[in-house]
């Protein structure tokens, strides 16, 4: 198969078990090492759970973009409006299938997206500091890193539990 047969989709609440299940094995434990995207040497914990999700479905100025292949869930991302333009986040995709270009359709479906139906002039991201292989794959994709940081959320555990003493995010913009 294809990245052109790639199907794209908003989420729905029904889609829950499968996302979660999807965003833990690209981030968390053993079973995110298959792929590059893993932050399971920074992080322990979940990346999500069942109610922020549904928390995040029920927003009216987001969205949360589902990539699938003959019915299987291999990627998602959300995006989020704001004055500026839109917010790009949650981007996942199943360790099995990174590095085939799945990463690169669902970005250039979320800023298709965010141009077309909200007319957003750039998206914004951010993204761990620590993790150079991810924001140089963002670079090479036409974001830019801004240098303004914020911290990580030490002491709430429904983002992941820390594995050392510096972590925080860089917002990266890309001008559409």
């Amino acid at each position: 198969m294809t990245i052109a047969e790639l199907h794209f989709r908003p989420a729905t609440d029904q889609d829950i078990p499968a996302l979660l299940d999807l965003v833990e094995s690209a981030y968390r434990g053993e079973a995110s090492r298959a792929g590059w995207t893993t932050e399971a040497d920074l992080l322990d914990g979940q990346r999500t759970d069942a109610p922020a999700l549904a928390e995040t479905l029920a927003r009216p100025d987001t969205r949360v973009l589902l990539a699938e292949r003959a019915g299987e869930l291999l990627a998602c991302c959300t995006v989020e409006r704001r004055p500026a333009g839109a917010y790009f986040g949650m981007f996942s995709v199943h360790p099995a299938s990174q590095g085939g270009g799945v990463g690169r359709a669902v970005l250039a479906e979320a800023e298709r997206y965010v141009r077309d139906e909200w007319d957003a002039a750039q998206l914004e991201m951010t993204v761990i500091v620590q993790r150079d292989d991810l924001i140089a794959w963002y670079e090479r994709r036409g974001f830019s890193r801004t240098g303004e940081l914020s911290p990580f959320p030490y002491g709430d555990e429904r983002f992941g539990v820390p594995k050392r003493p510096d972590l925080a995010f860089e917002r990266l913009v890309k001008v559409l």
